[in-house]
This record gives C-alpha cells, sequence and structure tokens, in this order.
C-alpha cells in the first residue's frame, strides 16, 4: 500500500510540470525516461533526480534568453542583422556619356552709330566720300567720312552733316566735288561701307578737321595745319 502511494506522489509531480508548461523540452526530457518504481522518498530522489536537475537548467537557460531579450532588444536586433545576407542592389543601366553641352556665345551685336542721321543725308554723305576720295584706298574713304563727322562735332563748324557739307567758305563751298558738281554722282558700295563705319566712331583721327592733297593744293594756309595723319594721297589735320 505504502509503494502505491509514493508512486502515485511521483507521478503526480511529474504531471504537474509537464501541465504547468514550464517548456517544451520539458515534456520531451520527461517522456523519454520510464517511470521507476520506487519504495520510499529516498528512491523517488534518486530515480528522478537527474530528470529534475535537467528540466532545472532548461528552464533557468531560458529565463536568461528571456531576460536579455527584454533587456538588450538592441542587442538582439544587431545580432539578427549580422546573419542577413546583404543582396546587392540592382544599380540601374548607366547611359552612355552625353558630350558636354557647349553653349554658342551670342554673337556679337553690330556696333551703334554715334550719330545718327537720315537715309537721304547718309546718301548725300556717301556721295562726297566718293567724289573726294575715288581712287583712294577703303581706309581713306573712311579717314575722309570722320572729317566730316569731326566738323559736326566742332564749335567752328555747322551741326549737321548737310550743313557741314553744303558750307560756304568764303565764294566757295568748303568741298570742291560740291563746287563742281561731282557730288551728285552716285556713290560706290565702298563709300556707303566707309560712310556706315566713320558713324560708329572708332577711330576719330585725333579730331582732325581738315584733309588735302599736297600735290595739288594751291592753298597756302592749309599747308599750316598741324598734321595728324597721311592715308594714301590725302594729308589729314586739326
Amino acid at each position: 500500500m505504502e509503494n502505491t502511494y509514493f508512486k502515485k506522489v511521483a507521478v503526480a509531480c511529474v504531471a504537474t510540470f509537464a501541465f504547468i508548461g514550464l517548456h517544451n523540452t520539458t515534456v520531451e526530457a520527461i517522456t523519454q525516461y520510464q517511470i521507476v518504481n520506487v519504495d520510499g522518498l529516498a528512491e523517488i530522489g534518486q530515480a528522478y533526480g537527474p530528470i529534475m536537475y535537467e528540466m532545472k537548467q532548461e528552464n533557468n537557460q531560458y529565463d536568461d534568453e528571456k531576460e536579455f531579450i527584454l533587456n538588450k532588444p538592441d542587442l538582439v536586433e544587431e545580432k539578427s542583422a549580422e546573419t542577413e545576407v546583404e543582396v546587392p542592389a540592382t544599380s540601374e543601366p548607366q547611359a552612355a556619356d552625353e558630350p558636354d553641352m557647349v553653349t554658342p556665345e551670342p554673337a556679337a551685336e553690330p556696333a551703334q552709330p554715334a550719330v545718327s542721321i537720315s537715309n537721304e543725308e547718309k546718301d548725300l554723305f556717301a556721295r562726297l566720300v566718293e567724289a573726294e576720295a575715288k581712287g583712294e584706298s577703303y581706309e581713306g574713304k573712311v579717314a575722309v567720312a570722320t572729317v566730316v563727322l569731326n566738323r559736326v562735332d566742332s564749335p567752328e563748324f555747322p551741326n549737321t552733316v548737310t550743313e557741314v557739307i553744303n558750307e560756304v567758305v568764303g565764294k566757295a563751298y568748303a568741298f570742291s566735288p560740291v563746287q563742281n558738281g561731282e557730288i551728285n554722282k552716285p556713290a560706290s558700295d565702298e563709300a556707303i561701307r566707309a560712310v556706315e563705319e566713320a558713324l560708329t566712331r572708332q577711330d576719330r583721327l585725333n579730331d582732325s578737321v581738315y584733309f588735302y592733297n599736297p600735290e595739288i593744293a594751291t592753298d597756302e594756309w592749309i599747308t599750316t595745319r598741324e598734321v595728324v595723319k597721311t592715308v594714301g594721297n590725302h594729308v589729314f589735320a586739326k
């Protein structure tokens, strides 16, 4: 009768541990052992001592792991990250190197005329240049046109191109082509371009207001003027 009582007690203890669910491994540990017939408490200890010890060790380990996870979640995440396999991101195919876009520089704006005159006045101006510098180089034609514009700016002469060209000095016109009628002949393209360039006033010939051909000049006074430059057959003075 006493042996049966101790057997029931042992079985009840084992069943209780399994029921409260200490750990799944506890049940596995219990089921892998056979029930041993014992006659006293000492024999129960000898028979089930190893089982109880193993259960306690496993439960302690489980509690330690649980406490570690609760108290140090960051370290757990780091551990998990170490085990992850990094998959290299698929990079998009690179486009072929495109040539650098070169922004074209804006075209230089044409020089604006320093003196604004009408088309009619410009035609008169070009005809005078053609008559006075016929046979001279393009540079010589620009120089003659520059003298006319310098006279417009000078307080000693009239204030417009037309007035300067038609000025009368003494009993004659200041420019011989006006006197002899050569100014009435049409201007060449070169003379027209020379007038356009002179109007931009790039070179004022040091403010020269006179020009003459020393080979044919008859006025001795003109030869007393300060010479600034010689272009072709003409001497430019002020």
